[in-house]
């Protein structure tokens, strides 16, 4: 199983839903670095479960340890051990699907796969895993900080419910001044209302994560494999839930013409070379151009539903799994952090490999 991502800045998580702890290494993080702890903590507060009655309420406080590489709160450069203990597991709500599978769930896959299963919340596969990826992430927010480097997502779609304002419009920073993460509070209000109903239903629903990354300079991405919008959307897919990537004007410049869809080039008065549109979304051949990076990351409606569903069991009998347990109506307003995680992280290890491209 494939749970290590990077080159150089490189991280390896570990844990299940149910299993006593969660956690990640990182390794290449450079010594040196302010290590912010209360940071970290915020970081994974933003996507802990309980935050509202539009989210899962199961009760983890999510706080973390540092077991290695932080000393007198600098990095050594050494290995970086971080672990989130598991304390609120009710392991009786999934007694009932343990030789069932969930429709639209990791369960017959991994049986296929494994041969084996950890039913309780689908351990591994659960999206409980993605607390030891913020945590990691906010390591590389820290060092992208220090580089002048800005992450910021939050909701853009809710179902049919969209933010259409664009974002150079919108103080992205209110986004987490409501529980839906939106920076539109009137917008925010209505998503939320939908979420509240959907969820009343017994239903769910999916969403959009827009994220907008500043400060990046001309220069990083590693073609011809790597290209920079390559391994964003490969950290982008590998979240719990998320059906499609696109940056810059993403499907809809396919209906564009080449003379509208160019992004004119000019040098600005500080001798910098800019581009007047952004319709490449801060990427070129792979690499960052020095405008803004954009882009959109869809997520489907939340598979376990409070409603009776049509499956098959271990022997490939037909059942009717019935949902039971805690889980979120809509996962974006949570998902926001891990966007913005799995972002750090990927131009974290970017930066480092694009400082050996020349002399």
């Amino acid at each position: 199983m494939s749970s290590t991502y990077g080159t150089l800045f490189k991280i390896t998580t570990f844990g299940e839903s149910h299993g006593p702890a969660l956690g990640v290494t990182i390794d290449g993080c450079p010594a040196g670095l302010r290590f912010d702890t209360d940071f970290i903590q915020q970081e994974l507060d933003r996507r802990k479960p309980g935050q509202s009655r539009i989210t899962t309420q199961r009760r983890e406080a999510d706080e973390f340890e540092v077991l290695s590489g932080v000393f007198e709160g600098v990095t050594q450069g050494t290995p970086i051990a971080l672990v989130i203990r598991n304390t609120d597991q009710r392991s009786k709500d999934y007694g009932h699907i343990a030789g069932q599978f969930r429709p639209s769930h990791a369960d017959y896959t991994y049986m296929a796969k494994y041969g084996t299963r950890d039913y309780r919340g689908g351990g591994r596969s659960s999206a409980r895993e993605t607390a030891a990826r913020v945590a990691a992430g906010a390591v590389a927010k820290m060092l992208l900080e220090s580089l002048g480097v800005t992450v910021q997502a939050y909701v853009s779609a809710v179902g049919t419910m969209k933010l259409e304002t664009p974002y150079q419009a919108l103080n992205l920073a209110t986004a987490e001044e409501n529980a839906v993460r939106c920076p539109d509070p009137v917008v925010a209000e209505q998503m939320f209302t939908y979420i509240d109903e959907i969820r009343k239903k017994g239903d769910s629903i999916g969403g959009v994560v827009s994220c907008v990354v500043t400060g990046v300079p001309a220069g990083w991405g590693e073609p011809v494999f790597d290209k920079l919008h390559a391994e964003l959307g490969k950290a982008m897919l590998s979240i719990n839930a998320v059906k499609g990537f696109e940056y810059g004007s993403g499907f809809a410049g396919a209906e564009l013409t080449g003379s509208a869809h160019n992004d004119a080039m000019y040098t600005d008065t500080d001798g910098r070379v800019r581009t007047r549109t952004n319709f490449s979304g801060g990427i070129q051949g792979g690499i960052s151009n020095g405008e803004d990076i954009y882009f959109r990351v869809a997520f489907k409606p939340v598979a376990t539903i409070m409603q009776d569903q049509e499956s098959v069991d271990v022997n490939g009998e037909p059942v009717t799994v019935s949902g039971k347990g805690r889980h979120d109506p809509c996962v974006v307003p949570r998902a926001v952090p891990i966007v913005e995680a799995m972002t750090a992280l990927v131009l974290a290890d970017m930066w480092l490999r694009s400082r050996n491209s020349h002399l």
